[in-house]
């Protein structure tokens, strides 16, 4: 660590010595110079907007080494964002304009600044006049470049460099990791800490702090979360699904087993018109199986039932008996059921099959004779679904979200909500209804989406573990990520066309109709009743918007959106978005949209370095707290080098997290992201439960949100940390957070040690009332790449009492009061 700063150092003052030199040719600091802008050519501009200056427009000074002070924000993310042939011109006002060449088709983008350093929202015109002026080159640092060159003002450069100096500051600081501090802290001794409350400061926090987030991504949700077995069961899947695959098809998992049949997809007579594939088996001679391979296999448990149905029929009228197998890899039958087809209609038919064995296997169907056969959403699901719900859940993965405790649930995304691309926006009425009529579309993650974990399932399942409800959906512009523009003139995404607007504000107001309202009065509470559900399902909060570019194409159709829920329900808590960082444009812009609106609730979004997380503890502390606008952290994650989660990621996590509950009162909500991941099919790390067909696999961050959820509280008392060591950088890695939990009267002590060394604390709760003398103490720790289990005992309780924090560790006293 000393290397790093000892070069940064030398970094900062050859720079200084460079820039010094340059001006003492002229033996004074000049009043103005030359400033050349361009976006280097090496990598297409992906860089971004860069500048060098220069006294005689011969020798140019980079203004920060490859430093991007505008990068294009146009197409998805990496390679796609380009800023080619940049021309950055004054207006008269003083304002400076750049605009530049997305590529080769889609025209330009343009931002504006009053100093290079913040930029407004881009947007991104077809044609412009701007564009015009002519290309100068310049070498800078030994490479030739073309930009354009302006007078200006030697202050200018000056706070283009200072800028650039204080972010490589910052980022030395937000580079310090755990798995360094051997060096960092060498010969320090154990520290001595005491933690007194301030009960007479307590405070009302939110009672929803702790959250989860489910977004399909990872194979989340089909064979995932979702408990069906049969991968491909409405023969939906389509090449587009993954950007033209040509084998992602209506047959992909399935396979014809066998001679003299026939198996072909057809659409000419579908079930519905939301689920228009279907399978034609045509068999000359009976022997030949239809065998469906499911999500790496279909897992059976011993002795475990598990429902077989399908809708099929026979166009000749003629009766065929099928024989359903689950087969292991070896051809042993692990399981059988069978089942005769005569209708010519399209029917329903269900058998149960109980399994033999513990096995891993596949679905086959044979028929027993020959002739023609209709089949479509050929399902098998386990009887043994979380809480027993039919069309249900993964027992295992349901009941590890559950056990975080958390107190609400956002869904259905993410980037899934607002899609890729106009036609491809999540839309909820296509998820509720019969299985059969929901409409199956493109997951942006790169896979298909069947709609059997719908909106239905997702309100079931809040409601199932006591967790508030908060769906997202899309402020009538697809993700910001997005590769389908749309119409170009309406900015990146487009935008849904304003003539279009008031039918999707409609289906939001559905929405909130089909979760709360009276299941006789209203249409749509009608229809969630005649699902299952009579009771409103009492959604509170609703989220519009996630990771959006806050554009005046967003701005727009964000209002409208906004002021009619407020306008009919204006009880509703609705949820805006400030982009996918913590600061920039998106960021500023965001926040000041919902200033300006009165947004009740914005979604921010980080992931960050160990280092950001432990510089940025005071992060909420600055915030205003006369603003009416709350705060919802709806993603954010501890990233390190190849994107492990371990006691380093996690203890990270625990230590900011005891900065939100002291900040709860304008923190409301938080949530990890992304919550789950199947093995072999991450589009995304780290994520908080990892799983495969038999097994979860919670993370060692998991339990550090667990161990919130399960103690949490309303109400925050205050405390004050004296150490014997004061060095800042050990102080910054010592927390505590004390909490009332008021319906149980408990109190629980969180405490972080992110040292290498123990911290012996003496904790005095003088003031917090009378307790029983022995509390459960829950201790996760471990060296900074261990990924270990929190281990459970009781101590000894007393007004003033004594706890060993190890090394590396996070600890939860839950004291209850006496009785």
């Amino acid at each position: 660590m000393r290397k790093l700063f000892l070069f940064l150092a030398v970094l900062f003052v050859t720079f200084q010595q460079v820039t010094l030199a340059a001006i003492r040719e002229v033996a004074s600091t000049p009043d103005s110079v030359y400033l050349f802008s361009f976006a280097a050519s090496g990598d297409d501009g992906r860089s971004g907007l860069r500048f060098a200056w220069s006294m005689d427009q011969e020798n140019w000074f980079e203004v920060g080494r490859n430093y991007g002070y505008l990068r294009c924000d146009y197409s998805r993310w990496g390679s796609q964002k380009k800023m080619l042939d940049p021309c950055l011109k004054q207006s008269s006002e003083g304002e400076w304009i750049c605009t530049w060449k997305l590529n080769d088709r889609d025209g330009y983008g343009q931002a504006t600044s009053k100093d290079l350093i913040y930029w407004t929202s881009q947007k991104y015109p077809r044609t412009t006049s701007d564009f015009e002026g002519m290309r100068v080159k310049a070498v800078v640092a030994g490479e030739e470049q073309k930009g354009s060159i302006n007078r200006v003002a030697w202050e200018l450069v000056e706070g283009l460099s200072k800028h650039y100096d204080w972010n490589q500051y910052r980022n030395s600081l937000y580079g310090e990791r755990p798995v360094q501090d051997g060096e960092r802290f060498a010969g320090l001794q154990p520290v001595q800490a005491t933690v007194t409350v301030q009960p007479e400061r307590a405070k009302e926090i939110s009672e929803l702090l702790l959250g989860a987030f489910f977004e399909d991504i990872n194979y989340s949700a089909d064979g995932g979360l979702y408990a069906e077995l049969i991968q491909n069961r409405d023969f939906e899947y389509d090449p587009s699904d993954r950007e033209g695959d040509k084998n992602w098809n209506s047959t992909h998992s399935w396979a014809l087993k066998g001679e003299k049949a026939g198996f072909t997809i057809d659409t000419a007579d579908p079930i519905h018109p939301n689920n228009p594939h279907y399978a034609v088996l045509d068999v000359e001679q009976p022997g030949a199986a239809l065998v469906n391979a499911g999500f790496d296999g279909i897992a059976l448990n011993i002795g475990e039932k598990y429902d077989f149905s399908m809708f099929a029929r026979a166009p000749q009228g003629k009766s065929s008996k099928l024989k359903i197998r689950l087969v292991d890899g070896e051809g042993k039958v692990c399981g059988e059921t069978s089942l005769s087809v005569s209708s010519r209609q399209w029917k329903t038919y269900k058998a149960v099959i109980t399994a033999k064995v513990t096995a891993d296997t596949h679905l086959e169907i044979i028929p027993q004779s020959a002739g023609e056969l209709n089949l479509d959403m050929v399902s098998l699901f386990p009887q043994d679904t979380f809480k027993g719900r039919k069309n249900g859940l993964r027992k295992d993965l349901a009941q590890t979200i559950a056990d975080i405790h958390p107190r609400f649930i956002r869904f259905p995304g993410g980037c899934v909500a607002h899609g890729d691309g106009l036609k491809n926006i999540y839309q909820w009425k296509n998820t509720v209804g019969p299985l059969e009529a929901r409409k199956a579309q493109r997951n942006l993650w790169g896979y298909h989406q069947s709609m059997g974990l719908g909106y239905f399932e997702y309100f079931q399942f809040c409601e199932d573990i006591g967790a508030e409800p908060l769906p997202v959906l899309a402020a009538g512009v697809p993700c910001q990520n997005s590769a389908c523009h749309g119409n170009l003139g309406g900015g990146q995404q487009g935008g849904i066309p304003m003539s279009e607007m008031g039918a999707y504000i409609q289906d939001i107001l559905d929405l909130i109709e089909w979760a709360n309202g009276d299941a006789k009065k209203t249409k749509w509470g009608k229809v969630r009743a005649e699902a299952g559900h009579p009771k409103p399902f009492n959604l509170k909060y609703i989220g519009i918007g996630n990771e959006d570019l806050i554009t005046d194409i967003f701005k727009e159709r964000f209002t409208m959106i906004f002021n009619a829920i407020k306008e009919k329900y204006p009880e509703m808590i609705v949820v805006g978005t400030v982009g996918p960082f913590n600061e920039g444009t998106d960021y500023v812009e965001g926040w000041k949209l919902a200033d300006k609106l009165g947004v009740p609730m914005v979604d921010e979004h980080y992931y960050q370095s160990p280092g950001w997380f432990l510089h940025n503890q005071d992060f909420y502390d600055k915030y205003d707290r006369s603003k009416k606008t709350k705060v919802y952290l709806g993603e954010y994650a501890t990233h390190i080098p190849g994107r492990k989660a371990n006691i380093e990621t996690a203890l990270t996590e625990a230590l900011y997290l005891a900065s939100l509950e002291r900040n709860g009162d304008v923190v409301h909500m938080t949530s990890y992201a992304p919550l789950l991941a199947k093995e072999r099919h991450t589009q995304w790390n780290p994520d908080l439960i990892y799983f495969n067909n038999r097994e979860v696999k919670p993370t060692t961050g998991y339990y550090v949100q667990k161990l919130y959820g399960q103690n949490a509280g309303n109400e925050y008392l205050p405390s004050k940390i004296v150490l014997d060591n004061k060095d800042d950088k050990v102080r910054k890695r010592f927390a505590s957070s004390i909490v009332r939990d008021s319906a149980s009267g408990d109190v629980i002590v969180k405490l972080v040690n992110l040292l290498p060394v123990e911290v012996n604390t003496n904790v005095d709760l003088s003031g917090i009332g009378a307790v029983q003398p022995s509390a459960k103490r829950t201790v996760l720790t471990g060296k900074p790449t261990d990924t270990p289990l929190p281990v459970e005992d009781r101590i000894q309780i007393a007004e003033k009492f004594d706890c060993n924090l190890p090394a590396y560790s996070f600890t939860v006293i839950r004291i209850q009061k006496a009785n």
